[in-house]
């Protein structure tokens, strides 16, 4: 009985606030329409105030009132998680109103949408790449923001995403057993996070593709090809003298070594039968 109670009540609640909402959304008093739609937009009821806000945009657009209504409109969006929405509307508000003393805010916004719809690390990073960029413009136009470390922060983990997703494509190749492809790939990991923490094994990384490439490779080409891991070897040892993969690289240099010794002294062998 106090269960059927409460269901009873609550479906009241309901029916009620459906039959107020759709009296209000009737009105023809635009003000009192606007007054509501705040009312919904401060209770966080925000597919309500939406509606409002839709209806009343051309209502009030070119008003001293039409501001407040788009900066709440666009935050409806957001808080749905429509975030592409969103995006879509602080950029209009930043056009609309570009002197506006929301502008840094909205400003900000706009750049964190993107970062917002970053999708998974193995998905296209459009977003990601756009969130830097624009992050990185939000710095620039407005040095003096409080919104910089949060700015900064949002650009160190994109750059982290972008990394990962990079070493999982060079990771890949190297398992597909294309090993220029992967040495390559590392090596330009490594170009682009040069501050990276794991930039020791990315440059291990690379050494042990070209030797597995040297390896494989036709006799003619491969002291050329071994050459290049010593190379990569002496690159390993300037950036990180102190790494605990030293020893690891050092074993692929030793190796290439031995290698290119081994091709000489066929080579002649092959002269002085000759």
């Amino acid at each position: 009985m106090r269960l059927l109670s409460i269901l009873l009540i609550t479906s009241f609640a309901v029916v009620s606030c459906t039959s107020d909402f759709s009296k209000v959304l009737k009105s023809k008093d635009y003000d009192y329409q606007l007054k509501k739609a705040d009312e919904y937009f401060y209770k966080k009821k925000y597919k309500q105030a939406e509606q409002l806000y839709i209806e009343l945009f051309p209502v009030f657009k070119g008003t001293q009132k039409f501001e407040d209504l788009y900066y709440k409109y666009a935050y409806c969006s957001y808080f749905q998680k429509n975030y592409a929405d969103a995006e879509n509307l602080f950029k209009g508000f930043l056009e609309v109103f570009p002197n506006s003393p929301k502008e840094e805010e909205i400003a900000y916004m706009h750049a964190y949408t993107y970062y917002l719809e970053s999708p998974k690390v193995d998905l296209e990073q459009t977003n990601t790449s756009k969130a830097i960029g624009m992050m990185q413009t939000f710095i620039n136009t407005h040095p003096n923001s409080s919104r910089l470390k949060s700015a900064l922060d949002v650009i160190d983990k994109s750059r982290a995403k972008l990394e990962v997703k990079e070493f999982k494509s060079a990771e890949l190749y190297y398992k597909l057993q294309h090993y220029r492809a992967a040495g390559i790939a590392f090596t330009n990991l490594l170009n682009n996070y040069p501050e990276s923490v794991k930039g020791d094994e990315y440059k291990l990384m690379s050494i042990k593709s070209f030797y597995q490439f040297a390896k494989l490779s036709v006799a003619e080409k491969q002291q050329e090809r071994y050459e290049k891991v010593l190379s990569e070897f002496n690159d390993f040892t300037d950036r990180y003298p102190e790494s605990k993969l030293l020893k690891d690289a050092q074993d692929y240099n030793n190796l290439s070594l031995n290698h290119i010794k081994e091709l000489q002294n066929e080579q002649a062998k092959t002269t002085t039968k000759r």
